[in-house]
């Protein structure tokens, strides 16, 4: 299959979580549901198998199939993001070849974290897997308290690789910085706001182009981008201060954004059980007992704003 056409990025585009059955093999007809639900939620695009799709979970068969399950349902209504993350440009490469062959419009790659490496190191890295690119490339970097990469890293980068187009921030504090990105690249290369849209609505205003938020919430979190990109920041706030919680609160380690994520669709009656692949985090009876109560909030919240909880019907076997 030839890679579609992309399509600019914007607003607002989910992650979308890797399904399991009760003996943690995929879910496939239940992945189909997810992709389904941000299509009809309005979704610009979809990302997978990203750190909120458990990634690392999976084996390069798994990520090869849960790419070509989202890009047969998605279809040509929205653009499937493939997520490749591989220390080994080399791995990467191949990869994103095979990727792209399923028919991915975009290849997001997160920065190798595992050791330190000056940036030099990470723009041969990036020009290496660049070159051998048939669609844009997204670059995500996350690293949760360390270094990240610079504003003129991002611009050379993209001055000798055009198809270098966005970039996927997730630290905190980066409205400056944002505004250096777009100014070193004359606007050229989006910046991308992660970590669940924690800091979106300071961000809309420093030019963010997108957001990548859990799936669960993205339908709230697009109408918070509405508002605000509409400038009506009370509205806007009063929102997303009501979804809020349950970001702040499941952000407080991965493997938990596993768990609230995955109850939060058992709540919306978009998975049937919330089956985080091993090794993952047990629950006390206290945190299950708290998601439920934000889960609960959630599900007031869509009742007031007049979005369904499940707008899909769960699609037959293909």
């Amino acid at each position: 299959m030839n890679p579609r056409p992309p399509r600019e990025l914007a607003s607002i585009i989910p992650v979308i979580p890797t399904p399991f059955t009760v003996d943690e093999r995929l879910d496939l007809l239940a992945l189909r549901r997810l992709v389904r639900f941000a299509i009809k939620t309005g979704a610009e695009a979809v990302c997978l198998p990203a750190y909120a799709s458990e990634f690392y979970k999976l084996d390069r068969g798994e990520r090869e199939a849960v790419i070509a399950e989202a890009v047969e349902e998605a279809g040509d209504e929205i653009p499937v993001i493939a997520q490749v993350n591989c220390v080994s440009v080399r791995h990467s490469i191949e990869a994103a070849k095979v990727l792209v062959g399923f028919g991915a419009s975009f290849i997001s790659t997160a920065v190798p974290r595992q050791f330190a490496v000056g940036e030099a190191d990470l723009f041969r890295y990036f020009s290496r897997l660049l070159e051998s690119l048939e669609v844009p490339l997204i670059i995500q970097d996350f690293n949760p308290g360390g270094p990240t990469i610079s504003a003129r890293l991002i611009a050379d980068l993209h001055k000798a690789h055009p198809q270098f187009r966005y970039v996927k921030l997730e630290d905190p504090l980066r409205a400056g910085k944002i505004k250096s990105i777009l100014d070193l690249t004359q606007g050229r290369v989006g910046v991308i706001d992660g970590w669940g849209g924690l800091y979106m609505l300071e961000l809309i205003e420093a030019g963010i182009c997108a957001v990548m938020p859990g799936l669960a919430v993205s339908d709230i979190l697009r109408q918070v981008w509405r508002l605000a990109r509409a400038k009506r920041a009370e509205e806007a706030y009063d929102v997303f201060q009501g979804v809020l919680p349950q970001i702040v609160h499941s952000l407080q380690n991965l493997e938990f954004f596993h768990q609230a994520e995955k109850r939060l669709l058992v709540a919306r009656g978009l998975l049937e059980q919330p089956v985080v692949r091993e090794l993952c985090l047990e629950l006390s009876q206290h945190d299950v007992n708290y998601l439920e109560f934000l889960n609960g909030r959630i599900l007031a919240l869509l009742n007031r704003l007049s979005i369904p909880i499940n707008p899909i019907t769960i699609p037959n076997p293909k």
